[in-house]
């Protein structure tokens, strides 16, 4: 008799000492163009998913790396594929948050609303880290380099030290297609002053808002969000909202929140 399928449950747990075995592809050489996955997307974010994530078990642990797009493969991702990320959330002198719209040329979520800024930091000496304290830093640097990429804020706008970390996030999710998240997402809150030239290829239209404001959003049919936002707004970011100017008991949460 053959052995029964394995459920979803029953995914291989994805280890320093298996990955190779189990994801063989993450180690070649290849362009993340080669195949067909990525035809009829706008080549400037066709060239972005050849960045390279920091791969985790489920510990946040970095393992090993892969591309962007490897990551972001559905396929890959429910046999237990997991990578680090960020979300800022970015708020001005008001306590209004920053929005934004993600482009329609976008391959993943294209056009829904989200908080100030996703995405990842890569696996360089200056964005990752094995300890939390380290791989806190890391974010806080991919995120100043991803707030100038996205939104044109300047860099010294947004120094590193301006993110207080909260907590993580450990959460999966499908978009379009073949594609979907699984990510450890760190979530950072900074106040600052900022000047925006939003990049057009990245985000297609940008808000402040206040708490009722968003929630208002919410409402709207019209729109949609991104999973990660619509999660964090419904499990914790009210609350911390709330408590803006007292936010030390919040901050530099050790557990991972698995939503």
């Amino acid at each position: 008799m053959s052995a029964a399928p394995k459920t979803a449950a029953q995914v291989e747990p994805v280890t320093a000492e298996n990955i190779l075995r189990l994801f063989p592809e993450i180690n070649a050489s290849t362009s993340a163009r080669e195949g067909s996955e990525l035809e009829g997307y706008d080549e400037t974010q066709v060239s972005l998913m050849q960045e390279v994530c920091i791969v985790l078990d489920e510990n946040d642990k970095p393992i090993g790396s892969a591309s962007k797009k490897i990551c972001h493969l559905m396929t890959n991702i429910d046999r237990g594929l997991l990578h680090r990320a960020f979300s800022v959330f970015l708020f001005d002198s008001e306590k209004r948050l920053l929005l934004q719209q993600r482009a329609d040329e976008k391959i993943t979520f294209a056009g829904m609303w989200t908080n100030t800024c996703c995405s990842h930091p890569l696996d360089i000496p200056t964005e990752t880290g094995v300890e939390l304290e380290a791989a806190i830093q890391g974010v806080r640097r991919a995120a100043q380099r991803k707030l100038n990429q996205e939104l044109g804020i300047p860099t010294d706008q947004v120094p590193p030290e301006i993110f207080d970390f909260l907590t993580r996030i450990h959460y999966k999710a499908p978009s379009n297609g073949p594609w979907g998240e699984h990510e450890i997402d760190y979530i950072l809150f900074a106040q600052a002053k900022v000047d925006l030239d939003v990049n057009p290829n990245e985000a297609k239209d940008y808000r402040y808002v206040t708490p009722d404001e968003l929630k208002a959003m919410f409402k709207d049919e019209t729109l949609t969000f991104t999973p990660w936002f619509r999660l964090i707004c419904e499990s914790m970011l009210f609350e911390w909202w709330e408590n803006f100017d007292n936010l030390e008991p919040y901050k530099n949460e050790k557990a991972i929140r698995r939503m």
